[in-house]
């Protein structure tokens, strides 16, 4: 899967009387939330998450979901086809408000002049499931496909829980596509709520699942701008070339 499996790196803890520190002690080194972001999209390999974590050496990935295996957020797990994933535990889910706090957080801070897209669109995943866990109606029942630059995405609302998955949903009411780009700087508020739905294709779906699936995304930005802090305005985000 990542090659040679170099020897798992000591733990380096803040040994401190305090909550933020054990936490830290566990998720705080580089890459490690990122690596619990991409999967809360749902079980990847280890290509896969490789793939999405733009910078990253194979053997830190290796090391880190070492790490994050030890400390139980995440766990190996036989995929389909026997191949290996790796997906998170009952711990591990439960840092979905945790991410979605520092997303919201994120997008008052003013980005790099040159940043890099992930390597996928996974990092979408628990943002927009929190979000709309916060708004979604309780009644409302919906089954919609997000295709995110071409990659197709589940978003499942069912009596109030709200989930969302990389892959290709099985009966949706609504295909929607969209660009990251427009998706992070609507989010980003660099991109108002109308040009954003502007951006976005409606490929097929039938007119109460389509009312329904962009009144549920543009209440979940809503929300996103909302739990933001009070922060500068953000500067238009430059479209790589």
């Amino acid at each position: 899967m990542g090659g040679a499996r170099p020897p798992m790196s000591k733990a380096r803890n803040y040994r401190l009387l305090c909550p933020i520190a054990r936490a830290l002690d566990r998720v705080g080194d580089r890459w490690a939330l990122l690596i619990l972001r991409d999967l809360h999209a749902g079980p990847a390999r280890f290509n896969e998450l490789l793939a999405g974590l733009t910078g990253i050496a194979s053997n830190l990935l290796t090391n880190r979901l070492e790490e994050l295996v030890a400390a139980e957020l995440v766990r190996r797990a036989v995929g389909p086809h026997q191949v290996a994933v790796y997906e998170l535990t009952p711990l591990g889910l439960s840092t979905a408000d945790l991410l979605y706090e520092l997303a919201a957080f994120g997008s008052r801070l003013p980005p790099d002049d040159d940043v890099r897209p992930p390597g996928n669109r996974r990092s979408i995943a628990v943002t927009l499931k929190v979000a709309c866990s916060r708004v979604v109606d309780p009644s409302l029942t919906l089954e919609l496909e997000l295709r995110v630059d071409g990659e197709p995405y589940t978003l499942r609302a069912d009596r109030g829980r709200v989930d969302v998955w990389a892959r290709p949903a099985t009966a949706p009411g609504v295909v929607l596509e969209t660009d990251y780009e427009s998706l992070i700087a609507v989010t980003d508020g660099a991109l108002d709520l109308e040009d954003f739905a502007k951006r976005m294709k409606v490929t097929d779906g039938d007119p109460a699942a389509t009312k329904s699936a962009f009144e549920l995304l543009g209440a979940a930005v809503q929300r996103i701008a909302s739990d933001a802090p009070d922060g500068a305005p953000r500067k238009p985000r430059r479209r790589r070339r």
